[in-house]
């Protein structure tokens, strides 16, 4: 039976040259939701590595609660869980070069998910930050050709989202927990860290890390390298929080004396480190944004070997 010329296709047949275009259109597509799946596991990966490892001086591990009393393993499972699709969603916003209100809008419902999931504790309020700038930036780095290097990274940060990022410092100065902990003690906070492009992740902990790696002595070894060599000095608003301007100053002392001693390098590393653990948790001690920072240490090491 013949159809009505109502029902029949009466579009032209499209040309060999479209139907190609129109197929690697859709294979960049695919593509580029394939790679910001891969930078949001990553990041994820980041986290977890940050959690198993130990012993962390004071933080959270699979081992025990460090010195909090509110949360555990579980609490940071659930908050990763609850994370999973933020770390994809900022890295395609900056994949499309959104402007940095919408990444900061992005950062603040994961937030509120996290909060959800984990009955109002804060486990990856640092991280949600640190990471999802660096997963923005991953995102807009691969949209243009450019290469997920350090040095690319940090410069497309600073190009992309520098102005908003110092607009973002500012107004936290006034508002927020960690910015009026930073004023009172006259240290700078993640604010004015990410304004300046992390010159902690990219000038600090991610060589120590690759020094570490590149002496042989194992991934873990280079993570409680890197850890100790931010704790020794960043200005942690975590730790003037909680123990005050002598709490931050123990901190900082205790890891350079590990460092001083060898670091990594010495075969009674890890005694020595639980050792730190133990005093810290007695002192409530807990260097959380060296801990955030660490996490990013391990995203940048994972992203150089993406393309």
């Amino acid at each position: 039976m013949m159809l009505s010329s109502r029902h029949a296709d009466t579009r032209p047949p499209q040309s060999p040259q479209l139907r190609r275009e129109a197929w690697a259109q859709r294979q960049s597509a695919r593509q580029r939701r394939a790679f910001c799946l891969t930078v949001g596991q990553l990041a994820l990966r980041s986290l977890y590595r940050e959690l198993q490892l130990y012993p962390k001086p004071g933080l959270v591990s699979l081992v025990d609660s460090g010195s909090h009393a509110d949360m555990d393993a579980v609490t940071f499972m659930r908050s990763l869980f609850a994370l999973r699709h933020y770390f994809i969603r900022i890295t395609q916003a900056g994949m499309a070069g959104k402007e940095f209100a919408v990444l900061k809008q992005l950062g603040m419902d994961a937030e509120q998910t996290m909060l959800q999931a984990t009955a109002g504790v804060n486990t990856h309020r640092g991280a949600i930050f640190c990471l999802g700038m660096l997963c923005a930036t991953a995102g807009y780095c691969h949209a243009h050709g450019m290469p997920l290097s350090a040095a690319a990274i940090r410069a497309s940060l600073l190009i992309q989202w520098g102005d908003g990022l110092s607009r973002h410092m500012q107004d936290r100065k006034a508002t927020s927990h960690g910015a009026q902990v930073a004023q009172k003690y006259a240290v700078s906070g993640a604010s004015e860290e990410a304004a300046l492009g992390f010159p902690s992740l990219f000038e600090l902990a991610l060589p120590r890390f690759l020094q570490t790696l590149g002496a042989g002595c194992g991934y873990d070894a280079a993570a409680i390298d890197t850890l100790f060599a931010l704790m020794a000095t960043i200005n942690d608003t975590n730790l003037y929080h909680r123990g005050g301007l002598a709490g931050a100053d123990k901190v900082k002392t205790s890891a350079r004396q590990f460092l001083d001693a060898g670091g990594s390098a010495t075969e009674d590393w890890r005694e020595r480190a639980i050792s730190c653990h133990k005093v810290f948790i007695q002192d409530k001690l807990s260097p959380g944004g060296a801990a955030d920072l660490l996490a990013a240490t391990y995203f940048m090491h994972g992203l150089s070997y993406l393309r």
